[in-house]
């Protein structure tokens, strides 16, 4: 593998942990004003010496992994007046460079679990305790929405009269009639007018679009 192009010292605990970051800040869909990043594995343990906490951090400034700043972004937290603290939690049999990140701005808060799996490679596996998948390969989108018969064929359906192609779609929910995600790949993104009518569709409790990493 040639690459990822990335501030050091390690694809794995520094690149993927930005990545894993930037991708909950875009979830998140503001700057965050609290975050508490809980350390699973090997990111736990050696985390620190790897940078994994700096790159943490910069990555829910929305910095990516080849900018130099995130030797810093400790220094630019503390000048947004971020607050923000970093504990170790057990989150079971999942991969060793797992970080599970509750962030909030004002009202709103989420709570994103991701996995650095290699190379800079990330995923995000779980959000606000539903099933998704997030790779930042790709623009994306999340509709929160009612669990119910044709939801997922509506949210396709509108995609497809603007002839998006949707490259991946995971669909997770707490219950049978419950509240739901769905988190869709796709080879573009929406239009504003096609993300404003998913909003207003009745079962939709919230929608975002994530455009790519900066950095792939």
């Amino acid at each position: 593998m040639i690459g990822p192009v990335m501030v050091g010292p390690s694809s794995s605990h520094t690149a993927g942990a930005v990545r894993i970051a930037w991708l909950a800040r875009a979830v998140l869909g503001a700057q965050p004003e609290r975050v508490t990043f809980g350390l699973h594995g090997s990111f736990a343990k050696t985390g620190r010496g790897h940078g994994t906490h700096l790159a943490l951090l910069a990555g829910v400034l929305g910095l990516g992994a080849d900018d130099e700043r995130i030797r810093e972004a400790d220094r630019l937290a503390d000048a947004t007046g971020l607050r923000y603290r970093f504990e170790s939690v057990e989150l079971g049999d999942v991969h060793p460079n797992t970080v599970r990140i509750d962030l909030s701005a004002g009202a709103e808060s989420h709570v994103v679990i991701g996995s650095s799996i290699g190379g800079g490679v990330v995923r995000i596996w779980q959000i606000d305790g539903l099933d998704a998948y997030l790779s930042g390969e790709a623009p994306a989108l999340l509709v929160r929405h009612r669990d119910r018969p044709g939801a997922i064929a509506r949210v396709a359906l509108v995609l497809a009269d603007e002839g998006i192609n949707i490259a991946r779609i995971v669909s997770g929910r707490a219950r049978k009639g419950g509240d739901a995600l769905m988190s869709l790949e796709m080879d573009q993104p929406a239009s504003e007018a096609a993300l404003a009518y998913l909003k207003h569709l009745d079962f939709v409790i919230w929608a975002r679009q994530l455009p790519p990493l900066p950095d792939v």
